[in-house]
């Protein structure tokens, strides 16, 4: 078991970083007694949409078939798919392949894309047949013109809730929520918003990133903590939502549902931040990543609530199972505060932004923030060839269109029961399925085992007392993993409380998470084991 001294080094890593240490003490003991390897310390879910991504692959047939009809040299080169007809074409070829997987999406998606949204039909099917083919840079760059109409229409239901927020939203297409954040921490900094110094919020418990780059020399951010403690179902208490009161505060990042606690906002809660915006804090400048959203039902985001001081950040890859295609979405609304904070910044600020941005149009001042964190995106000097790779556009686009075309929501549904399902499963191997009831908050993608406030209920204050007192925080993590072959991320990393061990329910078989339960109820019989061999006595 790994010493004190070695544990406290370990305590300046992310925990995404401490958990290659742990996955190699884990197979370890799987080699050494025979025993499964149980890796629930990434959120990379272990299920795929099939069906969007049948059709990707058959319209990709049908893609190449337009592209010889233009050219079919001998050697093996096409030419670029002809707008006129295509749609026509495209339907016939569907009819040819009916039997094909993915042709029955293909043929309902398209009549309901042109009615729903008003498409052209050649122009919308040449958008598709012509991306997916790759054959030309990203036009516009910020995000394709049909992509960006149907993702607005999806980001309506999957994070902004109800009642739906009046106008609309611009989008620009990213390579997942890695790289939303990346480049929203660059323009924030480029445009003056958020400067070194300057004081943020950060909704904690929060995904360890958005702690650590606050402290790049970069950004050099200071922070205050609002917190969600468990005591409060995870919801931000009012007196640490009315520390946003403080004009120093410029923005406030939260992720909801949060990660690890898995916990959703509250009407209540979003009810209160609503009011402090609009009474005491209109200036607040807000970040929400919703990538979670769709595993609660009635989600509501702060995107959907207060859109004009909001940023909404959102990532397909965990609702679709697709983490390896890198698809995501930056929202900003057309009226927004980002914008008139910009115009109003000091004389000088303005003339250096209009020096940055001064190549890419003749009015660098009318610029909208939105176009800001694209040609940042690309250090400005790159912008002609910024946006996300077209093919990886048509997959947001299908992934899209297959949740509206499911209108009972059959899909939701069964990535809900799916989580659910290993989510009581670890309850009944903790002990705890019969003294707990479901929150409509929770999304139960992770679990978050407050492992001392649930030791105190099962092996006593006293024993616990002596825990904190002579065993370091990350020996609960390294323990599992060496004696138990289970990998789980500590919590104190993601400033959850230091005695906590986040769990993906998402990523591993259903029949093991009460084996990841148990394992952790005998850690801490093995912990009051030793503390009961300091006193002298036995169980």
């Amino acid at each position: 078991m790994a010493d004190l001294l070695t544990l406290k080094k370990f305590e300046a890593l992310s925990p995404f970083e401490i958990k290659d240490e742990l996955i190699n003490l884990a197979k370890a003991n799987s080699k050494r007694t025979q025993s499964a390897f149980l890796n629930a310390g990434r959120g990379n879910p272990n299920w795929v949409a099939t069906t969007p991504r049948e059709g990707f692959f058959l319209l990709g047939q049908f893609a190449i078939s337009e592209s010889k009809r233009v050219m079919d040299h001998p050697a093996g080169i096409g030419g670029m798919a002809e707008a006129k007809g295509i749609a026509r074409r495209f339907e016939a070829w569907l009819a040819k392949h009916a039997d094909m997987p993915g042709a029955s999406f293909l043929s309902a998606m398209l009549p309901y894309a042109v009615k729903t949204f008003g498409f052209d039909p050649d122009a919308f099917v040449h958008e598709l047949v012509d991306s997916i083919i790759g054959d030309n840079y990203p036009v516009p760059d910020r995000m394709l013109v049909h992509n960006e109409r149907i993702v607005h229409e999806y980001l309506m239901w999957a994070v902004c809730g109800a009642p739906r927020p009046s106008g609309k939203f611009d989008i620009y297409a990213v390579e997942g929520g890695t790289a939303a954040m990346c480049y929203l921490f660059k323009s924030l900094k480029a445009n003056r918003l958020l400067q070194p110094g300057d004081t943020i919020a950060l909704g904690t418990p929060i995904f360890t990133p958005y702690i650590e780059m606050t402290h790049l020399e970069d950004y050099d951010l200071k922070v205050v903590q609002i917190k969600a403690p468990q005591e409060n179902k995870f919801q931000f208490t009012d007196e640490e939502i009315k520390k946003l009161e403080d004009p120093k505060v410029k923005a406030f990042f939260v992720v909801n549902p949060s990660n690890p606690p898995g916990m959703g906002l509250s009407k209540e809660t979003i009810a209160k931040l609503a009011n402090l915006v609009k009474t005491k804090r209109p200036d607040l400048m807000i970040l929400t990543d919703d990538v979670y959203g769709t595993f609660v039902h009635g989600f509501r985001s702060l995107l959907g609530e207060l859109p004009h001081n909001t940023i909404g950040v959102y990532s397909y890859s965990k609702y679709f199972g697709c983490t390896g295609w890198r698809l995501g979405a930056i929202a900003i609304h057309e009226d927004n505060i980002f914008d008139k904070m910009i115009a109003k910044l000091p004389d000088a600020a303005v003339k250096a932004l209009d020096k940055r941005y001064g190549p890419l149009t003749l009015e660098p001042r009318k610029l909208k923030m939105i176009d800001r964190i694209v040609a940042d995106s690309r250090d400005v000097a790159l912008n002609h060839t910024a946006g996300l790779s077209l093919p990886q556009q048509v997959m947001m686009t299908l992934f899209s269109l297959s949740e509206m075309l499911d209108e009972k929501k059959a899909y939701q549904a069964a990535c809900m029961e799916i989580v659910n399902k290993r989510l009581w499963a670890l309850l009944d191997g903790l002990g705890l399925a019969d003294k707990l009831t479901p929150n409509p908050n929770y999304d139960a993608y992770y679990g978050l085992i407050d492992f001392e406030f649930w030791a105190r209920k099962n092996i006593g204050d006293n024993a616990v007392d002596y825990l904190k007192k002579n065993i370091h925080p990350l020996d609960l993590a390294f323990r599992l993993a060496e004696a138990h072959g289970i990998v789980l991320l500590n919590g104190g990393g993601f400033d959850a409380p230091e005695w906590s061990l986040r769990v993906s329910l998402a990523n591993l078989p259903d029949d093991v998470y009460d084996d990841i339960g148990r394992g952790v109820r005998a850690i801490a019989r093995g912990y009051r084991d030793a503390y009961e061999a300091t006193k002298g006595g036995t169980k």
